[in-house]
């Protein structure tokens, strides 16, 4: 799709929105053409860096353009980025739906500051939020902001309180995506779990699903974002275990395997309840695979704790794991924390991917011979089965068609299927 130049840094999410900007912005007087968006994140010290440094490229590669930063790390601290000389503007998470905010010269003494007090904020963004992977599968923003205040995580500063699209907003979305020819559709959100407590009647994320599947019986495949364990209630543990359309494919907001560190960063679940919680999903839905969010080296992290961690990833059978090496954040509580040493938390971010790699390599072995429904992506040279897992084909495919493959081999990082006539 045509529009501005969009970087997007960090999350799923910020790919939707920076789609939703795009839309935005299209549909209006706004010169596209002149506009480069860094749609940044705030994650971590690195991320805030890694923004900074796709700011300046950004003006190198296109010195004529004007050089507009949002996302999180434009909200949570607007003046840094308004004082780099290669900004032309600063536009806050909420304010970005609007397009006559990405209105900027190229000749400002100082960058304007449009960045709105997001704590304040009570509803979603002005409207839907969609983005597209290779044109196949549709991610569909139901959430956004967080209630929560981990000790290591800036984002509810950058998002703001938790917030929730109505459900019929969402089942019309999802309606719209599938009119379109999209096979599959990924719920996503700040903290997609934490979904409906501010809608009248406090609908679950569990009864938005059960919405979503009944009223839209075209939809083939529909998936959750990242979720919290704890907020896993029945009628959704139900449907992620019995419902085939489905996928069965949870990721785990887990972050470590250690009670004590589960307590310091202010997590909400222990060690005894993520491995119970998967139990109980693999007992009824074997096939299930888990993914999961671990931090390495956390403040005040033991070897002893971080052992911990280590199992956790055999105990809940990781095998699509997102390790995360601790930096930390400026303005949170895990910041003031005793810290780990740099190097020791690079060795221990190497030794809990090398333990999710040999689970994944594993789990890959077991699925030959297997048949899978395999979303094709990729120019029609690879997609992901349900369980998520990467399958490349002997032969093009149709993009954005469901194709049932054998698995016929497995390597290191990949498999490779044919297609079953």
């Amino acid at each position: 799709m045509s529009g501005p130049d969009i970087i997007s840094m960090g999350c799923r999410l910020n790919i939707a929105e920076s789609e939703a900007i795009r839309q935005t912005i299209n549909a209006s007087r706004v010169n596209a053409d002149e506009l480069v968006i860094v749609n940044s994140c705030a994650v971590t010290n690195e991320a805030v860096r890694q923004t900074r440094q796709a700011v300046r490229r950004a003006k190198k590669d296109n010195p004529d353009k004007i050089v507009v930063v949002t996302g999180c790390a434009a909200q949570v601290d607007p003046e840094m980025f308004a004082d780099m000389p290669e900004t032309s503007g600063v536009v806050g998470n909420f304010d970005k739906y609007e397009a006559d905010n990405f209105k900027f010269g190229l000749d400002t003494n100082k960058p304007d500051i449009r960045v709105s007090d997001i704590m304040q904020v009570r509803e979603t963004a002005p409207h839907m939020v969609s983005a597209f992977a290779e044109r196949s599968r549709a991610f569909v923003e139901v959430q956004n902001g967080c209630d929560h205040r981990c000790t290591f995580c800036i984002i509810p500063y950058g998002r703001g309180n938790s917030r929730s699209v109505p459900a019929g907003q969402v089942v019309e979305q999802v309606k719209s995506l599938v009119d379109q020819g999209f096979n599959e559709v990924v719920l996503t959100g700040v903290d997609v779990t934490s979904y409906g407590p501010d809608l009248p009647g406090s609908p679950s994320l569990g009864l938005l699903v059960e919405r979503v599947l009944s009223h839209v019986p075209e939809l083939k495949r529909l998936r959750l974002s990242s979720v919290d364990g704890v907020e896993i209630d029945e009628r959704l543990f139900d449907i992620l275990t019995d419902e085939s359309r489905m996928m069965p494919h949870v990721h785990l907001s887990l972050q470590s395997g250690d009670n004590m560190i589960l307590k310091r960063m202010k997590r909400r679940h222990s060690r005894e309840q993520a491995i119970e919680l998967v139990a109980r999903l693999k007992e009824k839905r074997p096939a299930i695979a888990i993914g999961a969010d671990i931090i390495a080296g956390f403040p005040t992290e033991t070897d002893a704790m971080f052992a911990n961690s280590l199992d956790i990833i055999d105990q809940c059978d990781i095998i699509h794991g997102h390790i995360f090496p601790y930096s930390p954040r400026q303005g949170t509580p895990a910041a003031k924390m005793p810290q780990v040493n740099g190097a020791t938390i690079k060795e221990r971010a190497r030794l809990l991917r090398q333990k999710v790699s040999a689970n994944a390599q594993t789990w890959r072995g077991n699925l030959v011979g297997t048949r899978q429904n395999v979303l094709c992506e990729l120019n029609g040279k690879a997609g992901y089965a349900e369980n998520f897992a990467h399958i490349s084909f002997e032969e093009t495919m149709p993009e954005g068609q469901i194709i049932p493959v054998e698995v016929i081999a497995s390597d290191d990082r990949k498999l490779i299927g044919r297609k079953i006539v």
